[in-house]
């Protein structure tokens, strides 16, 4: 298959997504995807921001009693602990806003504390007026921080301390002399729509699958080299009429394992067959797990809902929002594949209201459910009343 030109302008960013951010030029994505790696591995990272302010970062997961002294030292400021606005709204340290706030400890600040604040399976809680909190400025390097934990799929929080001693002109050489990778707050917090922006087809195959042997897989990766998306391609579906299609966000646990506690993999199985009996069909495969916390933090989210919280509490617990999935980059792929009107097996609405914003027409939402089977039943009465599914 020879995927047609992209000839349209990016899509518009939904305002509410766009903190009115320009997608980055392919070396700045570079350097994010630098920092994200960096972070994961307990690395420090420098973030200037458009005010001139620049910060030290370091995932919140990865402090320890050696590497807070390491943070403070290097800056020569004492670190605090930034949280998502969510985390801090259900440890009742804030007000409900949209950006990070900043926590700063009475005394010194200890690893042991900053579990306390970030991390829900640990019961610790800290102390009332053990902190002063305060909002981070909007779009700036904290909000820019606890977003590269997102991207690191870690916990959404982070070790900071501020660098009023180096300059914005010279922080990248600063960071270099320590050998520390730096990056703007800017460009972190443009990723995700860059990436889904700069998509390009990388690999095609046919795939025969059971039930639907003329099958082809085409897979896209970001202008960085970043995690790739598939576009699973059900016969030979026309352009010039609206495709039957499906957004599914990957799902380890029920599309490959068979897990009970979701309808994820009958979702799968069912779009393809569904897709088979129409003679065509497109299922776009994004790497969104757990609606885009992440694996790891999906299985902390579990964790807690076997503790009797439901699977949005648990992600609003975690410091997530109840859903951080994008779908610019299922409208991306649909639209080099030649698709600009889909009839979308889908129960949520959020996904048709979506597409529509990104510039792909749903002509019609084609209902997708399943029936329980003994493990799922609260998981799928909370996908219609706290999510707005329809069944």
């Amino acid at each position: 298959m020879t995927l047609p030109p992209l000839t349209a302008p990016a899509p518009a960013v939904p305002a509410a997504e766009s903190r009115e951010a320009r997608p980055p030029a392919g070396p700045l994505m570079r350097a994010v995807d630098l920092a994200v790696a960096d972070l994961r591995r307990g690395g420090t990272v420098a973030i200037l921001g458009a005010d001139g302010r620049s910060i030290l970062a370091l995932a919140a997961e990865a402090a320890t009693p050696e590497t807070l002294a390491r943070l403070a030292a290097l800056a020569g400021a004492s670190p605090e602990v930034v949280l998502s606005a969510r985390r801090a709204l259900v440890l009742g340290l804030g007000p409900e806003a949209r950006g990070a706030l900043i926590a700063t400890p009475a005394g010194a600040l200890s690893a042991d504390t900053v579990v306390a604040l970030t991390d829900p399976a640990h019961d610790a809680r800290p102390a009332p007026g053990a902190f002063a909190v305060r909002p981070a400025a909007p779009a700036g390097c904290e909000d820019a921080a606890v977003a590269l934990a997102k991207l690191a799929r870690l916990l959404p929080a982070a070790v900071c301390a501020a660098l009023p001693a180096v300059p914005a002109s010279g922080l990248a050489a600063w960071a270099a002399g320590r050998r520390l990778l730096s990056v703007g707050a800017a460009e972190v917090l443009a990723y995700p729509w860059a990436a889904a922006a700069s998509l390009r087809p990388v690999a095609e195959a046919s795939v025969p699958l059971a039930g639907a042997p003329d099958t082809r897989i085409v897979a896209f990766r970001p202008a960085d080299g970043g995690i790739e998306h598939l576009a699973i391609i059900v016969g030979r579906p026309s352009s010039d009429r609206p495709v039957l299609a499906r957004l599914h966000s990957e799902c380890f646990t029920g599309d490959i394992l068979g897990s009970l506690r979701c309808d994820c993999g009958d979702q799968l199985r069912g779009a393809i067959e569904a897709m088979a009996r129409e003679g065509s069909g497109v299922l776009v495969y994004l790497a969104q797990e757990g609606r885009g916390i992440g694996l790891v933090n999906k299985l902390r989210a579990y964790t807690l809902q076997d503790r009797g919280l439901d699977t949005l509490d648990a992600n609003e617990q975690l410091g997530f929002e109840a859903d951080e999935r994008l779908y610019l980059q299922a409208a991306e792929i649909l639209r080099q594949l030649g698709f600009r009107r889909v009839r979308l097996l889908t129960n949520n609405p959020d996904k048709v209201a979506a597409l529509g914003q990104c510039g792909i027409e749903v002509v019609e939402r084609v209902p997708h459910a399943f029936p329980a089977n003994g493990h799922n039943e609260r998981y799928l009465s909370t996908k219609a009343r706290r999510f707005g599914h329809i069944f």
